[in-house]
């Protein structure tokens, strides 16, 4: 495939951020460090990740591979992590990220996020499951505590931006209250089923970019059920792509992308990591764009339930 070249989203703060990159969430052990190597391969430059994941290893070791063989250098790639909600504690913030880089085999990270507004207890546990086994057991540990220690990532050059992931308006402003440096992205679910409106619009009055998780729907979430409607089945999307001669999933990046948002679709197959990525050789025209604003269902594919109850759980209460 020839080189394409990703077009950046510019921060407020003027760094830039490749607008297409490799999601890795729910990639299967033992294939993330073949797809990041492939993905680099096909022309990705930007990766995103997170400590919970549970396989930043797997990128580390793909990304290595690629320095070592000089297909890339380290300045070439914009690599995102999240703080996980165990870690919220001002004093553990910045031991994950140490851990972070450390896994990644980097020096420093482009992007780092709180990954949700609700803390967890601190220990070894990802899930600290309370008795009943339904909800989480949370942390006392406030977000806007979290936030001044993110500000110490970037003074000690361990991190180069700082945003945050799943916060929803009155969240934001919470952090933009007290920010020395201010947060450069929201990372929240955005597909046609769910386009977050409000959400998206306060950011752009921020001057916050916003970077779209699950743009596909995420088919293969663990926790679907068999009567969830399918977004890449969607006959209005099955008739664009046809339309266009592309696929359901190209014409879902693309409409990401022409909304204005970082998309950061997964894979972890060769050929959907170089498909996914050929989405710069057209453009959906107006009416198209309406269409896939008109499939709104508010159909949210993440919604953290076992966190409901949270004083801080971003979905509950009015964004």
């Amino acid at each position: 495939m020839a080189c394409t070249v990703v077009p950046n989203a510019i921060f407020k703060n003027g760094n830039s951020i490749p607008m297409f990159g490799l999601g890795t969430w729910n990639s299967p052990p033992g294939q993330v460090a073949q797809a990041v190597k492939d993905a680099i391969d096909v022309g990705y430059r930007h990766i995103d990740c997170a400590h919970v994941y549970q396989n930043e290893h797997e990128v580390g070791e793909g990304i290595a591979a690629k320095i070592a063989e000089g297909v890339v250098k380290r300045e070439d790639l914009f690599v995102t992590s999240k703080l996980w909600n165990t870690f919220h504690r001002p004093d553990l913030v910045e031991g994950a990220c140490r851990t972070t880089l450390k896994n990644l085999q980097l020096d420093y990270l482009d992007l780092y996020l709180i990954h949700w507004p609700v803390g967890y207890k601190e220990g070894p546990e990802l899930f600290p499951m309370g008795p009943d086994g339904k909800t989480f057991i949370f942390s006392d540990a406030d977000y806007v505590d979290t936030w001044p220690e993110m500000e110490k990532l970037v003074d000690a050059g361990l991190v180069r931006n700082i945003g945050l992931s799943n916060f929803n308006t009155k969240q934001i402003q919470r952090v933009l209250d007290i920010a020395r440096i201010v947060p450069v992205t929201n990372q929240i679910e955005c597909h046609p089923y769910l386009h977050q409106s409000k959400i998206t619009s306060y950011c752009a009055t921020k001057g916050i970019i916003v970077t779209a998780y699950s743009p596909l729907g995420s088919p293969a979430r663990p926790w679907v059920k068999a009567d969830d409607p399918v977004l890449m089945d969607d006959a209005a999307v099955g008739q664009l792509a046809k339309k266009y001669g592309k696929t359901t999933a190209q014409i879902l990046i693309r409409y990401q992308i022409q909304l204005g948002h970082v998309v950061i679709p997964k894979s972890v197959t060769k050929e959907r990591i170089a498909s996914n990525f050929d989405v710069f050789s057209f453009q959906l025209d107006d009416e198209d764009m309406k269409v896939l604003a008109g499939l709104e269902r508010n159909g949210r594919i993440c919604p953290e339930s076992s966190a409901f109850g949270h004083p801080h759980h971003p979905f509950e209460k009015e964004e």
